[in-house]
């Protein structure tokens, strides 16, 4: 383990029930999932136990979680984790944990989705449900996230000298057209809207080729819809992006999508690296991030960026 993971055992979680939530504690308990920030427990059949113990963000996340999840879930159209119960530090494990409700399904990153018009329609609805104008005080993104593509400038300009200097990256020219198209889009001016900000295919779920749940909502967030809109590059099959778009809306403008092309950039980084790069070995990162990363670089590089109406080209 590296310095910031906790050993997390069943006789670990058995016990944290017994003393904060005892009459949970003789449900029957087996490892869901080591994901990038933390471990889930399955607790019966409807529940999990999601502990933190990989990075040292992650106790804010899940606090963060606890607080908004519950109020938002009623509203979306894909069962999502909701918070049922939290658990404090103690002696026992000295960061916070959450029981939550369980959310069936594949992660998109080993089963991806394969009914082109299904899953686009699902995702499309998914996100309009979610895109709701926030309150005053929602959550500020981490990472820049909801905020202007532009203030991301320098760190999308290292990944794409890394990823190149790694061969990673076959066209860096055609990637940074890319870029600078969407950094130079209309900035969103509407409303904060509630994001999920974290759409990558580990934490989407499928059945039967198409989505059916939708998990970790640790960055959960408010600001420009643009990000989230992002994820159908990585998420949807070849063929589905125009079905998407319009099931999405006339939200989906095109400087929306424009914008959403640069934050696809960023998220297909994101995927390569952990997926290509050696950092798979991080707990929680996978292999399988990688091909679906690729994707959607393919197809943000081959395909031409939407024009506003009325311009040339």
């Amino acid at each position: 383990m590296n310095d910031t993971e906790t050993d997390v055992t069943a006789e670990l979680v058995r016990g944290l029930l017994s003393d904060q939530h005892p009459d949970l504690a003789g449900r029957p308990l087996r490892l869901g999932a080591r994901g990038w920030d933390n471990q889930l427990w399955r607790l019966g059949d409807d529940l999990a136990v999601r502990l933190p113990w990989a990075t040292p963000t992650a106790d804010a996340l899940l606090r963060k979680e606890h607080a908004w999840l519950p109020s938002l879930a009623p509203g979306l159209p894909l069962p999502v984790p909701v918070p049922q119960r939290l658990g404090e530090p103690s002696g026992r494990f000295p960061r916070p944990w959450t029981v939550t409700t369980w959310v069936p399904g594949t992660p998109g990153d080993l089963a991806p989705a394969t009914r082109a018009t299904e899953a686009a329609d699902t995702l499309a609805a998914f996100l309009r449900a979610l895109h709701r104008p926030a309150p005053a005080d929602a959550p500020v993104g981490n990472y820049g996230r909801g905020g202007p593509l532009a203030d991301l400038a320098e760190p999308f300009a290292r990944q794409l000298a890394s990823a190149t200097e790694r061969g990673l990256v076959t066209d860096p020219e055609a990637v940074r057209a890319v870029w600078e198209d969407a950094v130079t889009a209309p900035p969103w001016t509407g409303p904060a809207l509630w994001l999920h900000a974290d759409l990558h295919p580990a934490n989407v779920l499928t059945a039967d080729g198409t989505f059916c749940g939708v998990i970790d909502f640790g960055d959960l967030c408010a600001g420009d819809p643009a990000g989230d809109l992002a994820s159908a590059w990585v998420l949807l099959p070849d063929g589905a992006m125009d079905r998407f778009h319009a099931a999405y809306g006339p939200a989906a403008d095109p400087a929306a999508l424009r914008r959403a092309r640069g934050w696809a950039l960023l998220q297909a980084f994101s995927g390569i690296f952990v997926g290509d790069a050696g950092v798979h070995g991080r707990p929680g990162g996978k292999a399988t991030w990688g091909p679906p990363a690729h994707a959607a670089l393919r197809r943000l590089t081959a395909t031409a960026a939407p024009r506003t109406p009325g311009s040339s080209g």
